[in-house]
């Protein structure tokens, strides 16, 4: 045998002797699934190539879980920020036509408190005769000056 198969068989052996005196492979070792697997290699190696194989394929799983879930939650957080959103504008469009709504009223208010104060006015002060000829054109005028 060359000198680097022998280098290699050393390191080989060295590594195995480090895996078998580790506390957990005992332990492993000397549980009742360790001895079955220890009297049966064939169905050792098939466990070990099915855990070999399958790590990629639950990996990804794993993967795809994870990221379905953070999108997921971005996705709540950004359907929430819509709906917050679109809220936010319906409540501003609503106050912005009460706003309106409460300018208008309080106009056609001042208007008619005006209109009907000066025909009040009009009417109880002795200096418009009734029937008289200015009269309505004084009442007219008084409405005009209003306008």
């Amino acid at each position: 045998m060359s000198k680097e198969m022998q280098e290699l068989q050393k390191q080989w052996h060295s590594m195995m002797q480090t895996i078998h005196t580790n506390s957990n492979v005992v332990s492993f070792m000397n549980s009742r699934v360790g001895q079955y697997l220890d009297d049966h290699p064939f169905v050792a190696l098939s466990l070990l190539v099915f855990i070999a194989v399958s790590a990629i394929p639950v990996a990804f799983f794993l993967i795809f879980v994870i990221s379905t879930t953070i999108m997921a939650c971005m996705g709540v957080i950004v359907v929430e920020g819509v709906v917050i959103s679109v809220g936010g504008i319906a409540l501003l469009c609503a106050l912005s036509g009460l706003g309106v709504l409460s300018l208008a009223v309080s106009g056609v208010l001042s208007i008619c408190y005006i209109a009907l104060s000066t025909l009040i006015n009009y009417w109880h002060t002795p200096n418009y005769g009734r029937g008289g000829r200015n009269s309505y054109m004084q009442l007219y005028n008084a409405l005009l000056v209003l306008m």
